[in-house]
């Protein structure tokens, strides 16, 4: 996966509406494949479907009324305060349902942030103050009485007020319609595109109103006002025939992306090095409404992302036509117009079509608040810059590597790292390790597991998001080397008293976390399962865990891999398994034929139960160890159990 650049945060207005609109499209986007769901439901089985079923049928309108707004009201309290805010969300969501008879995607996306909130605020009220033994009486009192409140608030002032709310747009878009105005609309949707403010009218009003209108009509315009992808089409097909240079060169495979992959942001850069190419889209916008007005033709549900092939996957039965046609006319009219400006405007007096594109693409990233995961594709437009490094806009002064559970394979990594970084010289560079769970947006550069990465990104969308998938020696690591060397070079050196303060300590560590009686030459188990369950078994014995912390290593497994790369894993427990945990402590199971972890090939199990980081002086030493072959080697060909604590280090000290 590409590195996300993501600069400092800004105070502008535009900014404030882009957070905005990444915060509503941040609760609707996960849940777009529900909402495809219930459209091939709809369009399969209700009586104007593709196979009428009258019983099938029945899952419409459940779906519709209960389960997206819940799974909008969810998402947006877990976006606000983890899983606690997810619930209490989902309850108060459940108000505004009973409350009103239109699906009430409007009001989950106010009520669920809301109770989240509100239930964060509660909780620090009398965070510390509880007594020992009463913690979990107190959390579960507060969160059912506070979104049994919210639930009563949903049904009897939010839901009214946002139905009235929906009943006023949908008459704005009914006037839109009839009287022919609805093309106008690209006016506003095609710029606000290329300045990414679209997510607040296409996440916030679009989707919830268009679902509305789906539901009623078994279709809806507004699906398809801003994903139609023929204007940016247009335009990228006029810089393939009539561009020069890099822009020409470029056009065709951003083209590609662009209409097959959804990919839209791949454009921008072309438009704002002839920011009168906006009229292009504004025309080919506007043309490609039109056309679905006069065909009445319409989606069934949101076609994210916007691809030709998601457009027709959402398209309704009796609209294949229309919106064939709108997407060849807003391409055609695109076209043409771009055409147009590219064979009467010239690239500025002085400024190389590749300075042109590259500058473009800056400010397109500048803009949108973040390095474009696609840019790097428009080579030599200083996109890629750094030999595809991406580069923060201050120094790196915080690394965090993020794991579920924040004490076994992010320790690791942590580890790695910041051995890879002080030897490149910037001991300043703060790396740590963390639960995904206890994320903050304070972090210059997240770096998680491939299938963590996006849930770390809702909650640090400042950082710079590496996903890695071999915890021990990933090729990630040199970028992320390079980058903190191409972002602090400029600043120079912090301060020795800062260095004092940023540097995580490695050099000590309570004693007894890996003792003689937890290390096993020669393992007896030979399957990943069973090897956890060896590796779990010495924790166990030494009375570091209870056995539920072993069905949580298991169930940490499930979701993501511990296999560290080097032929180590690390199996551990889930974040929600830490109250098992009785003592810090570490197992070491070597397994001298091998076991097939996931397809890799695994020799040695460590099993790992931290309590406050004391274990991460003995993660840390194993890191070092396995980053090197030779002694990697060596403890390979170990016959005692001191060599291996040898090799370890003086981890008890």
């Amino acid at each position: 996966m590409a590195t996300e650049t993501v600069a400092k945060p800004r105070t502008s207005v535009r900014v404030g509406v882009q957070k905005f609109g990444t915060f509503l499209s941040g609760m609707i986007m996960p849940n777009i494949g529900a909402f495809i769901a219930w459209g091939i439901i709809t369009a399969l089985f209700i009586p104007a479907g593709f196979l009428p079923n009258e019983e099938l049928a029945k899952l419409v309108g459940p779906m519709i009324t209960y389960l997206l707004p819940l799974l909008i009201g969810y998402t947006g309290g877990r976006m606000v305060y983890g899983v606690r805010g997810g619930v209490v969300g989902a309850v108060a969501t459940t108000g505004v349902i009973v409350g009103t008879d239109i699906p009430m995607f409007i009001g989950a996306m106010m009520l669920g942030p809301l109770t989240a909130w509100l239930m964060k605020k509660v909780d620090k009220i009398w965070e510390g103050r509880v007594k020992p033994g009463f913690e979990m009486l107190i959390d579960n009192f507060s969160a059912g009485i506070l979104s049994a409140g919210m639930a009563v608030v949903g049904m009897l002032v939010i839901g009214p007020v946002v139905k009235a709310f929906s009943d006023g747009a949908s008459r704005v878009v009914e006037f839109l319609v009839i009287n022919g105005l609805l093309p106008f609309t690209s006016i506003f949707i095609e710029p606000a595109k290329v300045l990414f403010l679209n997510n607040a009218v296409n996440h916030g009003i679009l989707t919830p109103l268009g679902t509305q209108q789906a539901l009623e009509q078994g279709k809806s315009i507004l699906f398809l006002l801003e994903a139609n992808p023929g204007p940016g089409f247009g335009i990228l097909l006029a810089y393939s025939i009539f561009g020069t240079g890099l822009a020409k060169a470029s056009a065709p495979g951003a083209a590609v992306i662009q209409f097959v992959g959804g990919i839209h942001e791949i454009y921008f850069p072309f438009v704002l090095m002839k920011p009168i190419m906006i009229l292009a889209a504004i025309g080919g916008g506007m043309t490609g409404i039109f056309t679905l007005v006069v065909t009445g033709a319409g989606l069934r549900s949101p076609a994210a992302p916007g691809s030709i092939i998601a457009v027709y996957a959402a398209t309704a039965r009796d609209s294949y036509v229309g919106v064939t046609l709108s997407v060849l006319f807003a391409t055609t009219v695109s076209f043409l117009i771009a055409s147009v400006i590219l064979k009467t405007s010239k690239t500025p007096v002085g400024a190389s079509e590749e300075e042109a594109l590259g500058a473009a693409t800056v400010r397109m990233e500048e803009m949108k608040g973040k390095k474009s995961s696609v840019s790097s594709m428009l080579a030599g437009s200083g996109a890629a810059a750094g030999g595809g490094v991406a580069v923060l806009a201050g120094p790196v002064k915080n690394i965090v590597f993020a794991c579920d559970a924040g004490m076994g394979s992010s320790a690791m990594g942590a580890s790695v790292l910041r051995n890879k970084i002080k030897a490149a010289g910037f001991p300043e560079v703060k790396v740590t390790n963390s639960a995904i769970a206890n994320l903050s947006d304070t972090y210059d550069v997240v770096i998680t597991h491939q299938d963590l990465t996006e849930r770390a990104k809702p909650v640090t969308a400042s950082a710079v998001h590496v996903s890695v998938d071999n915890f021990m020696n990933s090729p990630r690591y040199d970028e992320i080397v390079e980058l903190v060397r191409t972002s602090n070079m400029e600043g120079g050196p912090a301060a020795a008293a800062v260095v004092e303060t940023l540097e995580a300590p490695e050099e000590t560590g309570p004693a007894g976390i890996l003792v003689a009686e937890s290390v096993v030459l020669n393992g007896t188990a030979t399957s990943r399962d069973a090897a956890i369950d060896e590796a779990g078994r010495l924790l166990l014995d030494r009375g570091a865990v209870d056995a539920g912390y072993l069905d949580a290593m298991h169930e940490r497994e499930e979701s993501v891999s511990t296999y560290m790369g080097s032929f180590l894993a690390i199996p551990h427990g889930t974040n929600a398994a830490k109250d098992h945990i009785m003592k810090s402590a570490v197992s070491v199971v070597r397994y001298p034929d091998g076991i097939d972890w996931n397809g890799k090939e695994v020799k040695f199990v460590v099993g790992v139960a931290g309590i406050n980081n004391e274990h991460l002086h003995i993660l840390s030493s194993i890191a070092k160890v396995f980053t090197n072959k030779a002694q990697v080697a060596q403890l390979e060909a170990a016959t005692t159990v001191e060599e291996v604590l040898d090799l370890f280090g003086k981890v008890n000290s």
